[in-house]
C-alpha cells in the first residue's frame, strides 16, 4: 500500500533554495550522489567485518551510472547498505536534520553561499536541479523488505513496499528538458573523472549494447605518492570528505614509517563548521586499515582541540576486524594520534610565519585550538606558542607570546593579561592605567577559554603568566602629585569597609591607578571576576567565590576630598552617596551588575547637571 507524506515544514522553501540558488554548477549533483553511494558501500563493508552473513550475495562493491537518452533518465545505483522505510523517511523526508531553520537563516544571511551545503547535509536534493522527478528503489542489507520512494520535489513524497533481489539503492532521475546533456556518455565520463576519480570503488558507466566501462581509477588517493596527485585532485577529495565546497586552508599528506606505519591525508577547512562547539558533532577523520573503511567515529585519533581537522588515516598495522572497544584502548591508535598531532603542529608553525595567511585559520579556529593548552600537556607550550592574542601593543593586530616576550623592556619575567568580553572595553579598564604609565604590555583576552588555559599554563619559556586583576601587584609606579593624608585615608577605608561589608571583602589603597579613583580586584590566587561571572552565567555557581577588593587611588582628587570629609567626620551622608557611585563605577568597569541601577542613574544625572 502506497503512503503519501508531506515534507517537514519549510522543505519546499529549502528545495527552491537548493535547486535555484545554492549550487553554482548543475553537474555537482552527480558528485553528491556518487559520494552518497560510496558512503553506503563503506558502511556495508565495515558491517561485513563483524557480520559476514549480512550481505553474502552482494559481490564486489560497485557504483553504476546508467544514462538513457530515449527516456531522458539517469540512474545511479550501488550495492551498499541500502535503506529501509524509516531511513527513507528520516533521511529523505527531512532536509537539514541538524536544523532546518538554521539552514534557511544562513542561506538568507549569506546569499547563495555554497559552503553551507556541507554544513547541513542537503546534497541529495541537488538532484532536483536537473530532475523533475526522482524515484528510489532500495533494500537494506540484512532485511527482507524493499522500498520505493518517489517525489517531484515540490510538496511531498510517496513511499511503498517494493521488490528488489539484492541490497543497495537505485536512484532514477527523470531529467528536465534542459538537462538532456546528462545522458551524454562523453559528458558523464568527464564529470566522473573530474570529481569522483578518487572514489575507492569502481564507477561503472553502463553503455547499453556497447557494454560497461569503469571510468575512475578506483585507487585511494592517500595511497598514491604526492607527485602523482594534482592540487585539483586534493581539493576534490576534500570536497568528498567534508561535503564542503570551499577549498581547504591546509592540506597535509604524509606517510609515517618505523615501529608503526600509517598514511595520513588531512585537511584544515578555510571556514569553521556551524557545529564546531556542539558537543555531539562528529569527528572529521575516517580510519582505514589497508584501504578498508573501519569507522568515521574514532574520537581517539584526534584530540578535541583539533576536531575541525578533516581527513583519512590508513594503517596496515591495525587489525582489520578492530572493534569500537579495541579502538578505545589500543596503544597503536595512541601512537598514531601522537604522530599525527605533531605533524599538524609542525605544519601550523610553518604557516604561522605568514601573518595574513595564518589569520585565516586563527580567526575561525583559534578558540577551539586554544583548548589544547590545557587539554594536551605534552604539547602545551607548543600550542601556546602557536596561539595568537590581542594586546595593548596594537589593538588591531594579533600577537604571539614570543613576540610579547621580545618586547619586554625590563628584567621582570612576566606575561601580564586581563580577561573580559570585549577588546576595546578591556583596553580602557582602570586596571591597565599603571601598566600604560610604565609602558608594560598586557594581553587582552576575550574568549571564554582564555580563563581556563591561563590557569594551566603558569609560565611560558621562563615567564610567569599573571592576571593583572590581583590586589598584590606592585609595579613600582613613581608618583609626584599630592596624596591623601594617611590618617584621613584610614578613616575613609574604615567607613567604606563597614558600609560595603556585604559587597566587598576588603577596602585598601593602590598605586596601580593613575586616572581612575577606584577599581575592583580580587585576592591573589582566586578566580578572576570575569571567570566567576562566566561560571555563574552557565549555572555553575561555585562555593569558592572570589573575595572582592575595592581599591582606592589616594592620589585622585575625588578620593582626597572624600578622605578629608571622612577625617573631619563631615557630610557623612554625602560621602556614602559618592562612595556608592564609585563602587558602582568599579563594578561596571568589570562587567558586574550594580545593586541599585535606579539610584546610580538618578545620582549620576544629578551630579552631571550640577557640573554643567
Amino acid at each position: 500500500m502506497s503512503e503519501k507524506m508531506n515534507f517537514q515544514a519549510e522543505v519546499s522553501k529549502l528545495l527552491d533554495i537548493v535547486v535555484n540558488s545554492l549550487y553554482s554548477e548543475k553537474h555537482i549533483f552527480l558528485r553528491e550522489l556518487i559520494s552518497n553511494a560510496s558512503d553506503a558501500c563503506d558502511k556495508l563493508k565495515y558491517m561485513i567485518l563483524t557480520n559476514p552473513d549480512i550481505a553474502r550475495d552482494s559481490g564486489a562493491f560497485k557504483i553504476f551510472i546508467t544514462p538513457d537518452a530515449k527516456t531522458n533518465t539517469l540512474k545511479i545505483a550501488d550495492n551498499g547498505i541500502g535503506m529501509n522505510r524509516d531511513d527513507l523517511i528520516n533521511h529523505l523526508g527531512t532536509i537539514a536534520k541538524s536544523g532546518t531553520a538554521d539552514f534557511v537563516n544562513n542561506v538568507k544571511d549569506n546569499g547563495s553561499n555554497v559552503d553551507l551545503i556541507g554544513q547541513f547535509g542537503v546534497g541529495f536534493y541537488s538532484a532536483f536541479m536537473v530532475a523533475s522527478k526522482v524515484e528510489i528503489l532500495t533494500k537494506k542489507a540484512g532485511e527482507d523488505k524493499a522500498w520505493f520512494w518517489s517525489s517531484d520535489g515540490i510538496g511531498g513524497f510517496e513511499i511503498r513496499e517494493a521488490e528488489k533481489k539484492s541490497n543497495g539503492t537505485e536512484i532514477k532521475l527523470f531529467l528536465k528538458e534542459d538537462d538532456k546533456n546528462f545522458t551524454d556518455t562523453i559528458y558523464l565520463r568527464h564529470i566522473i573523472r573530474t570529481y569522483s576519480d578518487h572514489i575507492d570503488y569502481p564507477i561503472v558507466l553502463c553503455l547499453g549494447e556497447a557494454g560497461e566501462e569503469t571510468v575512475n581509477t578506483g585507487s585511494a588517493l592517500w595511497s598514491r605518492h604526492k607527485s602523482e596527485i594534482t592540487e585539483e585532485q586534493y581539493k576534490e577529495f576534500y570536497h568528498h570528505l567534508s561535503k564542503n565546497f570551499d577549498d581547504p586552508w591546509m592540506t597535509l599528506h604524509f606517510k609515517a614509517e618505523g615501529n608503526i606505519e600509517y598514511t595520513g591525508l588531512l585537511y584544515i577547512p578555510r571556514q569553521a563548521p556551524y557545529d564546531l562547539f556542539q558537543p555531539d558533532r562528529k569527528n572529521g577523520l575516517k580510519l582505514y586499515v589497508n584501504k578498508v573503511f573501519i569507522s568515521d567515529k574514532v574520537e581517539e585519533l584526534m584530540p578535541s582541540y583539533l576536531r575541525f581537522v578533516k581527513g583519512v588515516i590508513d594503517s596496515a598495522d591495525l587489525q582489520l576486524n578492530i572493534s569500537r572497544e579495541m579502538l578505545q584502548h589500543n596503544a597503536l591508535i595512541e601512537k598514531i594520534k601522537h604522530g599525527t598531532v605533531s605533524r599538524i603542529l609542525k605544519e601550523l608553525k610553518k604557516r604561522a610565519e605568514n601573518y595574513d595567511d595564518y589569520m585565516i585559520f586563527w580567526k575561525d579556529f583559534g578558540i577551539a585550538f586554544k583548548e589544547g593548552i590545557y587539554e594536551d600537556f605534552s604539547n602545551r607550550e607548543e600550542i601556546a606558542g602557536l596561539s595568537r592574542f590581542h594586546s595593548t601593543h596594537d589593538l588591531d593586530k594579533y600577537t604571539s607570546l614570543d613576540e610579547y616576550i621580545a618586547r619586554v623592556k625590563d628584567d621582570k619575567k612576566f606575561i601580564y593579561y586581563i580577561t573580559g568580553d570585549d577588546v576595546r572595553v578591556l583596553a580602557n579598564n582602570p586596571q591597565l592605567e599603571a601598566f600604560k604609565a610604565k609602558g608594560i604590555e598586557v594581553l587582552l583576552l576575550t574568549d571564554p577559554i582564555d580563563e581556563f588555559w591561563t590557569q594551566t599554563l603558569p609560565n611560558y619559556k621562563g615567564y610567569t603568566v599573571k592576571h593583572i586583576n590581583q590586589a598584590d601587584l606592585d609595579l613600582g609606579v613613581e608618583r609626584s602629585e599630592a596624596k591623601a593624608a594617611d590618617g584621613d585615608m584610614q578613616k575613609l577605608i574604615d567607613k567604606l569597609t563597614e558600609m560595603f561589608k556585604n559587597e566587598v571583602g576588603k577596602v585598601q589603597t593602590t598605586d596601580k591607578l593613575t586616572k581612575s579613583p577606584v577599581s575592583l580586584t580580587v585576592e591573589n590566587g582566586q578566580m578572576s571576576i570575569h571567570l566567576e561571572r562566566l561560571m555563574r552565567n552557565h549555572q555553575q555557581q561555585t562555593a569558592f567565590a572570589s573575595t572582592r577588593i575595592l581599591e582606592l587611588n589616594p592620589y585622585h582628587p575625588l578620593i582626597i576630598k572624600l578622605s578629608e570629609m571622612a577625617g573631619e567626620n563631615k557630610e557623612s551622608e554625602k560621602v556614602e552617596e559618592v562612595a556608592r557611585i564609585l563602587l558602582d563605577q568599579a563594578k561596571i568597569a568589570e562587567g558586574e551588575a550594580i545593586s541599585d541601577p535606579s539610584f546610580y542613574a538618578e545620582k549620576l544625572s544629578e551630579y552631571i547637571l550640577k557640573a554643567i
